[in-house]
């Protein structure tokens, strides 16, 4: 029996290969954290705690549902690669070529702003001096050579994060400890059930972002299927993966993937796939985000006084560590600023690998993908240093303002899991049939997903228009 029938009408269509023997758990433990990672960086440790800086928590309940959102998001990404091999951009470009032109802009237009290299060098220059910009330019650099000179990159990428998740969490904690007050988690509880409250005179941009960023947001969701497809899930066990062009060994990594036969036996190890992928992906992002935003929102309304007036543009993280300073001296305030840089740098190296997989997908499947030169690994050190190279130039013409540079982004990428919300809905019900279909829990989550962003996308448009 056909469990997955894949459009071959753009691309070839999958040859059959038996579904591999699930993994054990703890094996499948990585992707999640690095999309954890990456939602810290953005919407928790600067989007997130700017407006419960600004508001306390009346908005907070727009948090833990983009979080909740997120989840069903990414798990519907995973069930096409864990069935097929291919990443989800891949899947989209089977149902439409014009949908390779669309989401090359949507990888690269909200991207090219380098905010978190940005605000890692503006840390860095309060805590030593110099020119945050050149921090900047240096930092993305750094970032390329790591992703460049490790032999694998998705364990490279996956080592960083480990590290510096687990140092970061540590931390929150700890402040967290010494900080917080028993009044504001009543607050944040009271906030998180005022669903659908939003204050007059928030800035909706900034909110739509945090909304996108209450995660890794964007198509840096979409990286979820290259990095469970180099972990190994699924039917990614048979796609090789993109190694280093210098220190790595090369591996056919292809962009079309492989089905597997409806029978009993492979049918069995779905489940047990399906059941792993879901619980790794709810005790690490999940989980994680819940937390680490929760925790970051905690130590901002407790260390600032909600509604009044904050430090402009990355001020507010001044204004944080100075509170910490008043009470705890100044080791507490450099603990604070290393770690948030060490979050911000953490970021951008993720995230330049993430969207740089989006992209090469979308390159080598629809115009490479014939051309032996041009291996997947190959495209994917071009389009990095190329992504480098913009954002190097957009601090040359002097966009230097890393809280303006992070709004835009996150708002860029709340159209953008619009678009993707319906796509994933289109792709993944007339894709798999029998087990393998989404069931309606998941169905409706992904209709709740294209309304949700659907509808602040449209009130920051009109917002912006001034309608």
């Amino acid at each position: 029996m056909d469990v997955v029938r894949v459009p071959d009408h753009i691309l070839p269509g999958l040859a059959q290969r038996a579904l591999p023997p699930p993994i054990p758990l703890r094996s499948m433990l990585g992707p999640g954290i690095i999309l954890a990672g990456l939602s810290i960086g953005s919407g928790e440790f600067v989007l997130w705690p700017r407006l419960i800086a600004q508001w306390g928590f009346v908005v907070f309940w727009a948090a833990w549902i983009g979080v909740t959102i997120q989840f069903f998001l990414n798990m519907e990404i995973e069930r096409y690669t864990l069935a097929t091999g291919e990443s989800a951009v891949v899947g989209f470009l089977r149902l439409s070529r014009i949908l390779g032109p669309v989401f090359l802009a949507c990888a690269v237009l909200p991207w090219i702003w380098p905010g978190w290299a940005t605000g890692a060098g503006t840390i860095l220059a309060w805590e030593i001096g110099g020119a945050p910009v050149l921090y900047a330019i240096l930092g993305l650099v750094l970032c390329g050579l790591l992703l460049s000179l490790g032999p694998v990159v998705y364990r490279t990428v996956e080592l960083v994060m480990f590290v510096l998740v687990t140092a970061i969490f540590v931390m929150l904690i700890y402040v967290a400890v010494l900080v917080v007050r028993p009044d504001a988690v009543m607050e944040m509880f009271r906030g998180a059930a005022r669903i659908g409250s939003i204050p007059d005179g928030i800035e909706l941009p900034l909110l739509l972002g945090a909304l996108a960023f209450a995660g890794a947001g964007g198509t840096l969701n979409l990286a979820q299927s290259n990095y469970i497809r180099d972990k190994g899930y699924g039917m990614g066990h048979w796609v090789g993966r993109i190694t280093s062009p210098l220190t790595g060994r090369g591996e056919a990594a292809s962009d079309v993937g492989f089905t597997f036969e409806g029978d009993e036996q492979n049918l069995a190890r779905w489940r047990v796939w399906w059941r792993r992928a879901n619980l790794e992906h709810g005790l690490t992002f999940f989980l994680l985000c819940l937390v680490s935003i929760s925790l970051l929102a905690l130590i901002a309304y407790s260390l600032l006084e909600p509604g009044a007036p904050v430090g402009a543009g990355f001020g507010f993280i001044m204004d944080q560590a100075s509170a910490l300073e008043e009470r705890f001296g100044g080791t507490a305030r450099h603990l604070f600023l290393w770690a948030g840089m060490a979050v911000l740098f953490s970021t951008e190296l993720a995230l330049l690998d993430a969207v740089t997989r989006v992209v090469a997908d979308i390159l080598h499947s629809l115009f490479l993908r014939d051309r032996p030169g041009w291996s997947l690994s190959r495209l994917y050190f071009v389009i990095l240093w190329t992504f480098i190279a913009l954002g190097v130039l957009v601090l040359a013409l002097g966009l230097d303002q890393p809280l303006t540079l992070l709004v835009i982004s996150a708002a860029l990428n709340a159209v953008v899991m619009c678009l993707y919300s319906g796509l994933l809905l289109w792709l993944n019900l007339t894709t798999f049939h029998g087990a393998l279909r989404p069931s309606p829990v998941r169905i409706g989550a992904l209709l709740i997903s294209l309304t949700f962003f659907g509808y602040f996308s449209f009130l920051t448009l009109k917002d912006q228009l001034g309608l």
